[in-house]
């Protein structure tokens, strides 16, 4: 058999591992060491495989991870997300929709010094469900808006899926991360706006709460988000002005969080000690993604599917924009189905010399599509993630209800998708003002 066929049937090989529920990890690092084995030897993809493994636990580089991982995991168990909600809470809680609006407020807020979808939805899931709740919110909606609001955590930086895709193609990190900010912003807009436009059309889906004071506003602002900037304006800030690596920026904002939560007396050894073991359960896990999704990729590599692809795709006399339509709907797909962390690192190492080198788009503006992209795989059906740990803070509410929410959501992240496409410097313009 030729390199491309055994290639293809690594792939299915693949997918038969994963509808088996196989942990993906395992399912991609097996898959790269039988099909790299089968192309050369089992020597070379012995020691192919114990090489990556070490290399990816010892790499220094992946420690930016570790530190962003537990930065948010501290502000979780300080009760920052809880002080920033409170915030947006007091600030538009009285008007139509509003505390659903808040919600995105506080998952952008809290976003910007989590870097996960999952920390975000599991954390406003807590504290913004029984608020909604208090004040007779449509259930579709009240779940729905926190599960959506969750994906802000994976595009306002910093955001754990822009560093392997910044490590897997060599991009600037901090750059990625920058490229963030606008789209989303935007993208918290198109959320408020899509509630916005359900409430005016229906206000029963979500009385108003009570008016807060200036008094009471302001004491929420110097009680949460005032934090959250200073946080934010010295890792993410550093970072954008050079003073900090991506892992000193990391280590920075996490020194940050833990320094305030000790002064006010927020944190204790029990909870340092359980941010600790999450930190250390998360980076576990992604840690041995990151190295199942090497091994695969070293077998995809050499199999020559990206160069016939790219060959393929060259000699079609198609629109460029109609090809990268097609590749986007090709992650769309697959995102309902993998987990976004392990679809990054699966299909970059495929589709991204296609994207940059034949189609020349930008590397950093396709960054910021592509995580869009399988960031809608986190709140749409089958895998749903997000959906799924709403779920479990509202064990009342069916998951078909919650589903039924998220399309006005699913909306607004096409809609955010198209502005991205038509005006790429909304990604591009930050990040060109650090060359």
């Amino acid at each position: 058999m030729s390199h491309l066929t055994i290639g293809i049937l690594g792939i299915l090989l693949f997918f038969v591992l994963i509808f088996l529920r196989i942990p993906i990890a395992f399912a991609m690092a097996f898959t790269g060491f039988i099909g790299f084995s089968i192309l050369t030897s089992f020597d070379a993809g012995y020691r192919m495989l114990v090489t990556e493994i070490y290399n990816t636990f010892t790499s220094y580089s992946l420690s930016v991870i570790i530190m962003f991982i537990w930065m948010g995991f501290l502000a979780y168990y300080s009760g920052l997300g809880t002080r920033m909600y409170l915030f947006a809470y007091r600030l538009v809680g009285h008007l139509p929709g509003g505390l659903a609006i808040a919600t995105q407020f506080a998952c952008g807020a809290f976003g910007a010094i989590c870097g996960s979808n999952t920390a975000s939805a599991a954390t406003m899931g807590a504290i913004a469900l029984p608020e909604m709740k208090k004040y007779n919110y449509d259930s579709s909606l009240a779940t729905a808006s926190i599960a959506a609001g969750g994906v802000l955590g994976v595009l306002i930086p910093p955001s754990v899926i822009f560093i392997l895709y910044g490590m897997t193609t060599e991009q600037n990190i901090g750059k990625l991360f920058i490229a963030g900010i606008i789209p989303g912003i935007l993208l918290m807009l198109l959320y408020i706006a899509s509630i916005f436009i359900l409430t005016l059309r229906n206000p029963e889906l979500a009385p108003p709460g009570p008016k807060a004071s200036w008094k009471e506003r302001l004491q929420a602002l110097f009680g949460g988000l005032f934090e959250a900037l200073i946080i934010f304006s010295l890792s993410i800030g550093g970072l954008f002005v050079g003073w900090f690596t991506p892992t000193e920026a990391g280590a920075v904002g996490a020194a940050g969080i833990f320094i305030l939560g000790l002064l006010k007396r927020q944190l204790n050894f029990e909870k340092i000690k359980k941010s600790l073991l999450d930190t250390t359960k998360t980076t576990a896990m992604i840690m041995l993604i990151i190295a199942g999704a090497i091994i695969f990729g070293r077998f995809i590599a050499i199999s020559r599917i990206p160069s016939e692809l790219a060959n393929f795709i060259d000699s079609l006399l198609l629109p460029v924009f109609l090809i990268m339509g097609f590749i986007l709907l090709i992650h769309f797909i697959l995102g309902c189905f993998i987990d976004a962390l392990a679809l990054i690192l699966l299909t970059t190492p495929i589709f991204y010399p296609i994207v940059v080198t034949t189609l020349g788009y930008d590397p950093i503006w396709f960054g910021v599509i592509i995580v869009l992209i399988v960031a809608m795989g986190v709140i749409t059906p089958p895998v749903g993630i997000n959906v799924y740990i709403i779920k479990g803070v509202a064990a009342n509410v069916e998951l078909e209800t919650i589903f039924k929410g998220i399309w006005p959501f699913l909306i607004a992240i096409i809609i955010c998708i198209v502005l991205l496409i038509a005006f790429p410097g909304l990604a591009t313009f930050l990040p060109n003002l650090l060359q």
